[in-house]
């Protein structure tokens, strides 16, 4: 049975994700027929970057600013990260409840997800500020279960140590959406309703890995891929892929582009304590980088550890698509890297060996 959550709104009210809405409508009826959906302009949402007559999107995003710290604790690195842009975040948040979306993947590799003493820090820092519960939701892929991974990878005690509550996404009402499958059909896809939320505030707490379809996985791909259901019985996050054949999949990178129109964190932070490299997301190699991440840019955030991680972000087809329609700053130029200097951490992973041809790595 098909379920849904109220979806509360306010039409003056605008987010982020209200105006990539917005922006997603225009480009893709401008891909597929001007008159597919009608003029580009007329379905901006308001107050949406759609200023002048067929300008699909805004034509170049503001510079962003990037935390990066690198140290010897885990929990201390992201929260000082996050305290550099203390007063922008606590100001974005407003009065919103707070979802922090880690990245399990699986349930029973450590390596392959977010560390408890990362969301530690993200916790650390919201406290003093936030004194509504906080959710801590994932939607995991193995058939055990999110719980699973909670009692594995040492999250259960969050619920003592904070006022935080943790939710299994995959049993969270749903509603339709659809990707492009095979044959470059519209295929339709169940999306978690949490994810569609715009009274909801998503700090996506990720995992630095390599992946082997997308070079890399960060903030944006861990609730762009989060966010299809998983209801234990059929796995709907593979339906975004369209063809497992581990090339330059150009159908997985417009699939994460076409959800992020409607599907976008509020603050990205990556856990790069110890990372992932070679044959991730599940099955590499820890690479003890020692930083980590945090911006209200998940975009420009995702470029820039793309950057240490050694590979080249503008080869990332998503990246890029997201970067030209101003959905977030994709140039290195404009990014600002508080904390640690750029040139410190700077370092060369093993891709994923699927990855080698394909992007020439």
């Amino acid at each position: 049975m098909r379920k849904e959550l109220p979806m509360a709104s306010n039409k003056n009210d605008m987010n982020r994700r209200d105006v990539l809405k917005g922006i997603g409508l225009g480009t893709m009826g401008f891909a597929l027929g001007r008159n597919a959906f009608g003029p580009a302009r007329s379905l901006a949402a308001p107050g949406s970057p759609l200023l002048a007559k067929d300008q699909l999107y805004q034509k170049q995003a503001p510079p962003a600013k990037v935390c990066l710290v690198k140290g010897n604790d885990r929990r201390d690195i992201v929260y000082q990260a996050l305290k550099k842009i203390e007063d922008e975040v606590l100001a974005s948040i407003g009065n919103k409840n707070i979802l922090i979306k880690p990245n399990f993947v699986v349930t029973n590799r450590q390596l392959a997800a977010t560390h408890a003493d990362a969301v530690r820090g993200i916790l650390d820092f919201l406290e003093p500020h936030h004194k509504k519960q906080i959710l801590i939701g994932e939607s995991t892929i193995s058939k055990e279960g999110t719980f699973d991974g909670y009692k594995n990878y040492g999250y259960l005690p969050l619920e003592t140590e904070y006022n935080v509550k943790l939710i299994d996404l995959n049993l969270q009402p749903w509603q339709y959406r659809y990707v492009f499958g095979q044959g470059h059909r519209p295929t339709p896809i169940r999306i978690i309703s949490t994810f569609l939320n715009p009274d909801l505030y998503i700090i996506s707490a990720a995992k630095m890995k390599t992946h082997d379809r997308a070079v890399t996985t960060l903030s944006l791909k861990n609730v762009l891929l989060g966010a299809p259901l998983n209801d234990y019985t059929k796995n709907d996050k593979r339906l975004t892929h369209a063809a497992y054949n581990y090339s330059r999949e150009a159908l997985l990178h417009y699939n994460m582009f076409h959800l992020a129109q409607e599907i976008y964190p509020d603050l990205g932070v990556i856990d790069g304590f110890v990372a992932m490299e070679g044959n991730g997301p599940v099955g590499g190699t820890p690479f003890d980088a020692r930083v980590a991440l945090a911006s209200m840019d998940p975009l420009a955030m995702d470029v820039l550890a793309t950057k240490i991680m050694g590979f080249d972000p503008s080869q990332i087809m998503y990246m890029t698509a997201m970067a030209d329609a101003g959905m977030g700053q994709g140039d290195l130029d404009k990014i600002e890297v508080l904390g640690t200097p750029l040139a410190e951490c700077q370092y060369h992973f093993k891709p994923n060996k699927r990855m080698v041809e394909p992007y020439g790595l």
